[in-house]
């Protein structure tokens, strides 16, 4: 393993982001890349950070160009492809490998006893798709999984074909990241997204970027954060690893990047334990009371805590009673380290707290957010300028497919407007959650699984229970751009319905088309491709989707699905009707976009009391035994999400594998097991055990009782049972494993 070298960004960046294009293909990757996250072009594919006021020329970073060529790629996967590989053999290849191969061109079929797929007409595959739906005993067999990439018109249509077919089984990746950010904001502020503002960055004296890698994940929030450092503002890091991201940037777009050392970002580097957060936000928070005691006042935000929360005296009470000593214990960060801490945010009049996944893929996830909302609602930092809540979502619309609908716990009040917008009645039992579709696939509950996007069997939990879960199902449906894992392993039929990518054209019958997302700060906005469609065979996904519908509902729908396909205004129209916050949404998007009301900005909080909520949360029982380390997942540099475009991991310094783990040297010492050397991983939740074998161990500055393995490789190491009980989000971050030396 080489230690990882210089700053993020950089010549480097922009070396590696030109390999990438040039790989897949100038003539389409350039002048895509011109139009991403312009405000005549499209949204990036990858992640959802926001696009500024103000924009240059080059509005990507270079995942964002990867995310970009990937699917601007001039290679193919149509029947030539399919005609010399059998499905066994498709199945023996690594899922990189797969997604490289190109996008798909045409629809194809894998019919029941075949060991091929075979090209099939959009008309035949929307009837035999509707065929077999029709046929299924209960509407509640059948799943509907979406992607994060889905537009809101998709989106919308595709929960509406759900629920007209008569099924809440809506399970999302959204699932699988951030469910415990809205489950934990809503009980304490009344809305399930954050509350800040791009423009807020400019104002913050202080930002926690807490169990969140930006460097890799959402890089182009790394100019923001350089704004504001270079204002004055300061960063500290939160987390177990010290990512080289948040050490030193160079902005690639700036000449003083290629001729200084970059600009330092983070100025302290809290080495949190895995699955210490809630003990180390408690002990900030207790300190905090010890200063506001010490100062006679002035500390904490009295007026705001009188006038707009409930449970502060209980949750000081409680913070009082903790010991301090065993807080610093469980956190993994000594006492002065956290005095300190509680010193910085006392000092800061206006503070972001921004978080990832590191915070929500716990067990103890939602109670993760909520403390971390217990630590902004004692000083007020909510309903300011430059403070706020800002969890970072990782995919690029997974915010507004939830917005749309996409979900298995519909409100009331949204299915009484499809209701009246519709004229059908939409069913009102709750459907499965990613970790509840898993279990019903397990169980033969699942007949039908329809993906719009995705790599379910990739992105989900305890991997070859899942792959053969749905092995069970008797027809999977995927709608996507390139071929993944998950399309070879779906029931005995298999449908690949091939559709258009961000970056290209929609021409319906009505003419030109848009479509629209909503990023991480709740900023809706147009998104428009232009470039040519990779196949003419190719349809949207608003078209598919409409097509399937169609094909399934056929005289029962009152949904004129195709006028809706046809023009997407028609959409939108029905969306204004339906959600609340879209009011004059095509006028709107021409202005440029808009920001969907979020109250407690006003510091209204549409609880059940009408203000903040302190919550108490307990001190998770981390359930680690002699010998254990806890293992969190992590993502590489060079990979988005299930897709991985190389084996290397430059801001790490590894290269050439992803079946690794990584642990202290003294870790590894006192289990004899040398640096390099092949291990068994096996993990353990309860008494149930999972195993991997043959994983590199490396020496890493990980802390003492904690390891490192990448996503989704890492994941048959997680039992799909370990999730958090009130989001449902599986415990990515925090599974007791041993390491056995071969």
């Amino acid at each position: 393993m080489s230690e990882p070298k210089g700053a993020a960004g950089g010549l480097r960046s922009i070396a590696v982001t030109a390999r990438h294009v040039f790989r897949s293909g100038l003539s389409r990757a350039v002048p895509a890349l011109r139009r991403v996250n312009q405000p005549d072009g499209f949204d990036c594919p990858g992640c959802a950070w926001p696009e500024s006021e103000e924009r240059g020329p080059i509005e990507f970073c270079e995942n964002g160009a990867k995310a970009v060529a990937h699917e601007a790629t001039t290679r193919r996967v149509g029947r030539d492809f399919f005609s010399s590989w059998t499905l066994l053999k498709l199945r023996e290849q690594p899922g990189r490998w797969l997604e490289a191969q190109g996008r798909l061109a045409e629809p194809m079929i894998r019919r029941p006893g075949s060991d091929r797929f075979e090209p099939i007409t959009w008309d035949a595959a929307f009837a035999r798709a509707g065929e077999v739906l029709r046929a299924l005993p209960s509407p509640d067999r059948a799943v509907f999984y979406t992607s994060g990439r889905t537009s809101n018109e998709a989106a919308f249509l595709y929960q509406l074909f759900a629920r007209e077919f008569g099924t809440n089984n809506l399970p999302d990746c959204s699932n699988l990241c951030h469910e415990s950010s809205g489950t934990g904001l809503t009980a304490s502020i009344g809305i399930g997204k954050g509350t800040v503002s791009l423009e807020d960055f400019e104002h913050a004296d202080l930002i926690l970027v807490i169990g969140q890698n930006p460097g890799s994940n959402h890089p182009r929030m790394l100019s923001t954060l350089q704004a504001a450092v270079r204002r004055g503002c300061r960063i500290v890091s939160i987390n177990p690893l010290q990512e080289k991201g948040l050490e030193r940037f160079r902005h690639p777009q700036e000449l003083r990047g290629f001729v200084t050392r970059g600009t330092s970002l983070a100025e302290r580097f809290v080495r949190v334990r895995v699955g210490g957060d809630v003990a180390l936000l408690k002990g900030i928070m207790r300190a905090l009371l010890e200063i506001e005691e010490q100062c006679g006042g002035g500390i904490l935000d009295r007026a705001f805590l009188r006038e707009h929360t409930l449970g502060f005296d209980s949750l000081r009470d409680t913070l009082l009673a903790c010991d301090p000593d065993e807080l610093a214990r469980l956190s993994g960060v000594d006492a002065d380290e956290i005095q300190e801490l509680a010193e910085l945010y006392a000092s800061s009049e206006r503070v972001i707290a921004c978080w990832a996944m590191g915070l929500t893929q716990h067990r103890h996830g939602v109670a993760n957010v909520q403390e971390v909302m217990n630590l902004l609602l004692l000083r007020g930092q909510i309903g300011r300028e430059g403070a706020g809540p800002c969890p970072i979502r990782g995919h690029s619309n997974v915010q507004g497919d939830r917005t749309m609908g996409i979900w298995e716990k519909p409100r009331p009040a949204f299915l009484d407007a499809l209701r009246r917008e519709f004229d059908f009645e939409p069913p009102r039992k709750e459907g499965f959650s990613s970790v509840d579709a898993i279990e019903a696939l397990s169980e033969g509950r699942v007949d039908a699984f329809v993906a719009m996007g995705g790599n379910f069997a990739a992105a989900t939990p305890d991997t070859p229970r899942v792959e053969e879960a749905l092995g069970r199902c008797a027809l999977g449906v995927h709608v996507a751009t390139t071929l993944n894992r998950t399309h070879l392993l779906t029931g005995e039929e298999i449908l690949l319905l091939p559709c258009l990518a961000r970056s290209e054209a929609d021409v319906q019958r009505e003419g030109p088309q848009r479509v629209s997302v909503e990023d991480s700060m709740s900023r809706v906005h147009a998104s428009v491709g232009r470039l040519a469609p990779a196949s003419p065979a190719l349809k949207s996904e608003p078209a598919i989707v409409a097509g399937l519908a169609r094909a399934t509902l056929r005289d029962r729908s009152r949904v004129p699905w195709e006028e809706l396909a046809a023009d997407y205004r028609r959409i939108r129209e029905r969306i204004e009707r339906v959600v609340p916050g879209f009011e004059r949404f095509e006028e709107r998007l021409d202005e440029g976009g808009f920001t969907l009301p979020r109250p407690p900005r006003e510091r209204r909080f549409e609880t059940p009391s009408g203000r903040a909520q302190f919550v108490q949360v307990e001190l998770p029982e981390i359930d680690q035994r002699e010998g254990e380390l806890l293992l969190t997942t992590v993502r590489s540099h060079d990979q988005y999400n299930t897709t991985v475009y190389s084996l290397d991991d430059r801001y790490r310094g590894i290269e050439g594998d992803r079946r690794v783990i990584l642990a202290h040297a003294e870790d590894l010492r006192a289990r004899g097991i040398e640096p390099g050397s092949l291990v068994d991983v096996r993990s353990r939740f309860g008494e149930t055990e999972r195993s991997v074998k043959g994983w590199k161990a490396l020496d890493y500055d990980v802390p003492r009782g904690c390891a490192v393995a990448y996503f989704p490789e890492a994941n048959p190491l997680v039992p799909s049972e370990a999730f958090d009980a009130r989001s449902r989000t599986p415990a990515y971050k925090s599974i007791a494993i041993r390491l056995l030396p071969r």
